[in-house]
C-alpha cells in the first residue's frame, strides 16, 4: 500500500531533480546523463505506459516516450520534438509542491495540485499537475504526467 509519505517524498525527489537538472546545464553531457537516470528511476516508460502531457507543448502535446521527456526536459541537438526549449534548464532553483488532494489505492496513487516553479531572480511560476503513480519494488514510478498554466480570464 502506497502512503501519503511515499507520495510526498517523490515529489520532493522529482523537485530536486528538475532543479540539479538545471544546475548541470553548463556540462552538456553531466546533464544528459543525470536527466536520463532521472527519468528511469522516477517514471515508468522502461515499464510500460506513460500518460505524459507536459506544461509548455502545443504541436506534441503528448509525450509517449522517454526520448520525447529527455527532448522536453533539456532539449538540446538530440531532442525529439522541435518545439523544445529545455523546460528544466531554465533553470530552476526551487520546486515546491501544494497538493489540493492524494488518492491513495493499494498499489496506485493520484495527487493533484499546484507546483511553483521559483527561477533565479526569485519570481515563481505557478503550474497546476496531475501526476498518477505505481509502486514498482517498493519505489513510486510515474505513469501520469500532466501540468498545465492555471486557466486566465480573458479581458473584457
Amino acid at each position: 500500500m502506497i502512503t501519503k509519505e511515499q507520495v510526498l517524498e517523490a515529489q520532493k525527489e522529482w523537485g530536486n531533480g528538475v532543479v540539479k537538472i538545471g544546475s548541470l546545464k553548463e556540462e552538456r553531457s553531466e546533464c544528459e546523463d543525470f536527466t536520463s537516470e532521472f527519468l528511469d528511476k522516477l517514471y515508468y516508460f522502461d515499464k510500460g505506459t506513460v500518460l505524459f502531457k507536459p506544461t509548455k507543448c502545443a504541436i506534441e502535446q503528448f509525450r509517449p516516450a522517454k526520448k520525447h521527456a529527455e527532448s522536453y526536459f533539456i532539449a538540446g541537438d538530440k531532442r525529439a520534438c522541435n518545439e523544445d526549449k529545455g523546460f528544466a534548464i531554465q533553470p530552476w532553483t526551487k520546486v515546491r509542491f501544494e497538493n489540493s488532494d492524494i488518492i491513495l489505492e493499494g498499489d496506485r496513487a493520484i495527487a493533484m495540485g499546484n507546483y511553483f516553479f521559483t527561477d533565479l531572480d526569485g519570481n515563481e511560476a505557478k503550474v497546476e499537475y496531475t501526476f498518477g503513480y505505481k509502486s514498482v519494488n517498493g519505489a513510486l514510478k510515474i505513469d501520469v504526467h500532466h501540468s498545465s498554466f492555471p486557466y486566465t480570464i480573458p479581458a473584457v
